[in-house]
């Protein structure tokens, strides 16, 4: 390994990550490194380098570290690293992370494995053992109960440094190798800082004159520290409390106490050879930097009593004896307690948490604002500040939800209620990934900063440290702003939006929240109109009735679910107007009550959809479909054309009859729309449901206006057949919620009937059906539009199957050829609907294909589409038919496909877009990359288009403008709150490849 290098070997030091390969090359040269790099050790080490997160710092700190070692110890460390491949990735990890930790293995070379043997790559050592070492490493006597150091000065404070280093050292490298999780690293980091303070202790007392007066003295951890959470480089956060010993002078025993506590900070932040551990600070004292350094507990108590503000139980939350007397320590964390869980009572408390937030935000250099981890927007003080004010707002009641550590206090909200749970799995992945981004930050030097750096080599460390591997730069830095964005969408929400049980939780038989109480709660739980929502749940659960009761058992729960979705002041104003109209039902309630599933999916709906509300709000009976997935399937066009004759024969009065059919479509509108929010059908799905009941309610109309023309013609005998073709998405079954209903009619004369009786009978039937269909209501609308028929609508409403055949064959051109590439029968005599597919078949399946000159047409008319069919001022980007990429484009693009080679390849004849493009590809007409991006980008712009009816209540082709419905849409489609932007940016990435890809098969 270390002959003479060629190109080949400088090439692959790069692939292996290295930057500078005239240094690497220098280092593998070294003598000092030719035992690691003997046979299969230099494939060995050369493979740990480059998952090092510096390769070139790794192996410069390598060098240093082996030319540190005495011989014997040198042979152990290759034999180490030969047979060991754990400590060989640990120890190269930290030495590419830290430069710090490099200079301290190269000042202490046997501190990569420890006094006893073992190295860095041994277990994780318990916080009794850590504090055992520390006091040891000054001389003291562990287990003491009050150890005395009996070295001092300059030798205890520099063994205390190296032993503190050394042991942060093993905690540093089972984190960057990701043997633990960050709340270990996190907890065994604050486990440190506690045997820290002990040992430091220790060598105060040492130092202590000895005629001065005893004392107990407690040190309190507060702050990270405290909660078990601490970074690898922060301010030790402390209060002190003291007591004169029994019969002892109390003002004595404080100045004692006071010399120790002063001694203590200086003995780990003083500078020596050995540099400095980290300041210990007492400013969240009572009264601060002007308060006494140590008081009594009853001092304590007697100024959180009476003096104390709202930022200081604030900080308690966090209160732990760490060093000194525990016992006492102990008795001052009780002590405290109840002043934490009743702070939240006092007058002003949310809006002093609020500004003690934009306090510390205001007080931010403004450059480093946007890259500021901790303290900045979206940072970690976010995720802790909104923690620690639920805590504090619901810790009063509920003991379970009072722990000092982030992460559990933010798991154990979750569980009980009061954060919704993809709310809390987002500000934990959030916040977990911010403080190991910290950690990674302050590793590299050991020093104390937030701010994330804008070198591309230091973020690149940092980003393979977190396991970045393709673009690391680039990779970190879109999930941290992702993150940031998220958490500061989390914050913002007042108190954070709880999820079970969270407002009025109430038992039958228990008081009903006071007005003040539940509205607070409704505006924590993110209501955007509190007072109009309070009018709701007083009307809902006031009275002794069984109803009553029932729903003061039933809201907190459906509160939640409310809050989940995206409008839940829409929820809850929909299921009050719901439980209006049903709530004396026995069953339903009894449903609501015993059923979660039916309790969960009707919150979900009801909050999320104006389109499914407004059904249900007319059809209050279907939310027993709710209850079960099976009552969620569609039900096929054979069941409910079945459904609709057998209605349509029961009922002689017309209006009747049509009212039947429209209440079927009613129920299975809202069948599909829920079963389609709570994600049980996909696109395609949804899309045959949709054309299914369309084409049954057809069928109902058709039979409906069948008897009332027959009536009008007072027993005349019937002149003619009569067929209704499907046209466009209705043919193709792609049909959406605000899609109208493409149709061509046809009739045939029977043998014997006079031709213009058959003509006008056949106009009466088509108008009676339109008119039927159209009927004014609060029903989504159905159109009946014939405008694709010849002529278009200068043309007449109904042909007969030879005026059709007449003008295909003189008059058609290349555009109707191509609208009926999707024609398919769908009401009336089967047997014509046949004859007319046959009809058709010669046209929208041409034998010799297209013509150049039909191509062009095709291609002038999409052109022409594009420029004057979009709405004016509309944005292309957001529309989703018309706009680049979209349904047009990968409709017409298929459709261009289907007129040149149906005629060849049989499968191409489908009116399925998604099938017909499917069988393209696998005839190889089309790239299957292809294919499967422009299957993807129609199957999104249809469900976005879907969603924006269902989120809406209305009928639109482009994206919501609306920042609500927008979001609405977006959590639709699967995405997480607050990733909204993230959908945008899909669906426009999504457009343009299919874009790219229609300018390349379409219009060339």
């Amino acid at each position: 390994m270390n002959e003479g290098r060629t190109a080949s070997d400088a090439v692959r030091l790069v692939r292996l990550g290295f930057a500078d390969v005239v240094r690497a090359d220098a280092h593998l040269r070294s003598p000092e490194l030719a035992p690691l790099l003997e046979g299969r050790r230099a494939a060995q080490l050369l493979e740990a380098l480059a998952g090092a997160p510096d390769p070139d710092l790794a192996l410069h700190g390598l060098q240093r570290l082996v030319e540190a070692q005495s011989p014997d110890r040198r042979a152990a460390l290759v034999e180490a690293l030969d047979s060991d491949p754990v400590l060989r990735t640990m120890l190269l990890t930290v030495l590419g992370s830290s430069v710090a930790l490099g200079d301290h293995l190269a000042r202490h070379p046997d501190h990569w494995s420890g006094a006893s043997g073992e190295s860095i790559a041994g277990g994780r050592p318990s916080a009794e053992e850590l504090r055992a070492a520390l006091v040891a490493a000054v001389g003291a006597e562990p287990g003491h109960r009050d150890p005395v150091a009996q070295l001092t000065g300059v030798e205890a404070r520099d063994a205390l440094r190296v032993e503190y280093r050394r042991l942060l050292l093993s905690a540093a490298a089972r984190d960057l190798s990701g043997h633990v999780l960050l709340e270990d690293v996190a907890g065994e980091l604050a486990d440190l800082a506690a045997g820290t303070l002990e040992a430091a202790l220790a060598v105060a007392r040492g130092e202590l004159p000895v005629d001065v007066e005893p004392c107990r003295l407690s040190v309190i951890a507060m702050g990270k520290c405290g909660g078990r959470e601490l970074n690898y480089v922060s301010d030790v956060d402390v209060v002190y409390v003291a007591e004169p010993i029994t019969g002892g002078n109390e003002k004595l025993a404080l100045d004692t106490a006071t010399r120790l506590a002063g001694s203590l900070a200086r003995i780990c932040s003083d500078q020596t050879g050995e540099g400095t551990i980290w300041p210990v600070d007492a400013n969240l004292r009572p009264e601060g930097k002007s308060g006494a350094l140590v008081r009594t507990l009853a001092s304590h108590l007697a100024y959180y009593e009476r003096w104390a503000q709202t930022w200081e139980f604030q900080a308690l939350l966090k209160a732990r004896a760490v060093a000194g007397d525990l016992e006492l320590g102990a008795a001052y964390v009780e002590a405290v307690a109840p002043f934490i869980w009743r702070a939240a009572g006092r007058e002003g408390f949310v809006e002093d948490a609020r500004a003690m937030r934009r306090r510390v935000e205001s007080a931010i250099p403004a450059k480093d604002a946007d890259r500021e981890l901790k303290l900045g927007k979206g940072g970690l003080r976010d995720v802790e500040f909104s923690v620690q004010l639920l805590q504090l707002v619901h810790g009063r009641s509920d003991v379970f939800v009072r722990s000092p550590t982030t992460l559990v206090a933010l798991e154990q909200l979750s569980t009980h209620g009061y954060v919704g749970r993809a709310d809390a799995a987002e500000l934990d992945r959030a916040y977990r990934f911010l403080r190991t981004m910290e950690h990674r930050i302050q590793l590299f030097r050991l020093r104390r900063t937030h701010v994330v750096p804008t070198d591309d080599a230091e973020l690149r460390r940092i980003a393979r440290s977190m396991g970045f591997r393709t673009n690391p730069a680039a990779e970190l830095t879109e999930l941290w702003r992702r993150h940031r964005h998220e958490v500061r969408r989390l914050h913002e929400k007042l108190f954070y939006r709880p999820l079970l049980n969270a407002v009025a939780r109430l038992q039958t038989g228990e008081a009903r929240l006071t007005p003040e109480a539940a509205r607070a709660r409704l505006e924590a739980l993110g209501y955007a109109d509190p007072v109009g929502a309070l009018r709701h749940l007083e009307a809902l659960t006031t009275g002794v009735s069984r109803r009553a009761a029932i729903q003061r058992t039933l809201l907190p729960v459906l509160l939640g679910w409310f809050a989940e979705a995206p409008d839940p002041d829409a929820g809850l104003l929909g299921f009050r107007r719901i439980s209006d109209a049903l709530g004396g039902s026995h069953w339903y309630l009894g449903l609501l009550r015993d059923a979660g599933a039916a309790a969960e999916r009707l919150a979900r709906v009801l909050a999320s959809s104006r389109y499914a509300t407004d059904l249900l709000m007319r059809a209050p009976e279907a939310v027993s479909m709710l209850a079960d997935d099976d009552e969620l399937v569609p039900r096929g066009e054979a069941a409910l054309t079945a459904e609709v004759l057998a209605a349509v024969g029961r009922n002689v009065d017309p209006s009747t009859a049509i009212r039947t059919v429209l209440a079927l479509r009613r129920r299975e509108l809202f069948r599909t729309s829920a079963a389609d929010l709570l994600g049980l059908l996909d696109v395609d799905e949804v899309g045959r449901a949709l054309s299914d009941i369309t084409s049954a309610t057809i069928v109902g109309g058709l039979a409906v206006a069948r008897s009332t023309v027959a009536a009008a013609r007072r027993g005349a005998a019937w002149p003619t057949t009569f067929a209704v073709i499907a046209m466009g998405r209705f043919g193709g079954y792609e049909l959406g919620y605000g899609s109208d209903a493409d149709v061509l009619f046809v009739h045939e004369p029977l043998p014997g009937a006079a031709e213009q009786d058959a003509t006008d009978t056949a106009h009466a039937l088509a108008n009676e059906l339109r008119r039927l269909l159209a009927s004014p209501g609060p029903d989504p609308q159905l159109v009946v539009d014939a405008d694709l028929r010849p002529e278009g609508r200068q043309g007449p409403l109904v042909r007969s199957l030879a005026s059709y055949a007449a003008y295909y064959a003189r008059w058609s051109v290349v555009w109707e050829s191509q609208a009926l590439l999707r024609a398919m029968p769908i009401a009336g005599d089967a047997d014509l609907g046949a004859r007319f597919l046959q009809l058709i078949d010669g046209m929208r399946y041409p034998v010799d294909g297209l013509s150049e000159a039909d191509v062009r047409e095709i291609r002038r008319i999409k052109a022409r589409v594009e420029a004057e069919r979009l709405p004016r001022g509309a944005d292309p980007g957001s529309h989703l038919k018309l706009g680049p990429g979209g349904l047009a484009d990968v409709e017409w693009t298929t459709q261009l496909v289907q007129l040149r080679h149906a005629a060849g390849h049989p499968a191409l004849r489908t009116t399925s877009t998604m099938d017909a493009l499917r069988e393209a590809g696998q005839l190889g007409l089309l790239d299957e990359a292809d294919v499967e991006t422009l299957s993807s980008a129609w199957r999104l712009a249809t469900r976005a288009r879907n969603g924006g009816v269902l989120v809406r209540g209305r009928v639109s082709d482009s994206l919501p403008s609306d920042t609500r419905e927008l979001a609405g849409v977006a959590r639709m489609l699967g995405y997480a709150p607050g990733h909204t932007g993230e959908f945008i940016e899909d669906y426009r990435r999504a457009m343009r490849r299919s874009r790219a890809i229609v300018e390349r098969a379409f219009y060339r």
